[in-house]
């Protein structure tokens, strides 16, 4: 074990944790993350063992956050004040510690059954609960357009709970190639289509969510089996947000396994 206390912005460790935590093509160069907090890295724990560093700001840490950094005290640790250490986390309450790991590669099966793909999403929060709820309903594999928010930051980290570790999570993917491939249904939403409630969802399926502000592109409606729509309330709001029309789309699913089956 090793520990630094760093306290210039202008040290290269700190510079790195920095880009980490805002910069997606470092993620993707260096095959490294920051997770922010207790959970997660518990949960990174539990599945792919040991973080590379713990990090830690100066002062006092919640009580939850001295009992790991105490059981992973042969970890080496980086402590930064409190200011820089609020840099490098995405949440003005973190419980005060963050960890470097390896961004894990999960294998992806060759014919899923359930599967959401994702384009242009553009809020990491939003893309989070998407994964996290996909993980609840059972998909078995996510495929984020290019145009998506990195699902490797340290807010859709935050915000997936752990799901981006027991979710196969494919990025920069041609979804209309991958469309053109699924060998099952494919259903795109929008705001006419047919019914949700209407479609035989106990076959391989696949969703295609789209862009929070303007939806999905022409070409990739296009590309889908159907258009469907979540029947609403006349007179109610216009729209379900992303997140939210991609829960009711995929439990759908899951009632319908969990009753015809």
């Amino acid at each position: 074990m090793s520990f630094k206390h760093i306290t210039s912005r202008d040290n290269p460790i700190f510079k790195y944790y920095k880009k980490l935590a805002e910069n997606p093509r470092e993620r993707r160069a260096e095959g490294k993350t920051l997770l922010d907090g207790v959970h997660l890295i518990e949960s990174y724990c539990a599945t792919f063992g040991e973080p590379e560093v713990l990090i830690i700001p100066e002062g006092k840490s919640s009580v939850e956050a001295t009992s790991l950094i105490q059981s992973l005290e042969h970890i080496s640790t980086v402590m930064l004040p409190t200011l820089m250490f609020a840099e490098t986390t995405p949440v003005a309450s973190s419980t005060g510690v963050l960890a470097l790991v390896n961004i894990p590669q999960l294998e992806v099966a060759s014919n899923p059954n359930f599967v959401l793909m994702l384009e242009e999403i553009q809020d990491p929060g939003n893309l989070g609960s998407m994964l996290r709820t996909a993980a609840a309903a059972g998909v078995e594999v996510v495929y984020l357009s290019t145009g998506c928010t990195d699902a490797w930051s340290p807010k859709a980290l935050r915000g997936g709970q752990g799901a981006q570790f027991i979710l196969p999570i494919v990025e920069r993917a041609d979804l209309i190639a991958t469309l053109q491939n699924f060998k099952g249904n494919s259903y795109a939403t929008a705001m006419q289509g047919e019914s949700l409630y209407q479609q035989n969802l106990t076959l391989p399926t696949a969703f295609v969510m789209g862009n929070e502000g303007v939806g999905l592109r022409k070409q990739t409606m296009a590309a889908a089996s159907k258009l469907i729509s979540i029947p609403m309330q006349k007179g109610s709001v216009e729209s379900l947000n992303a997140a939210a029309a991609t829960a009711v789309c995929l439990f759908e699913r899951t009632r319908q396994i969990t009753v015809f089956g």
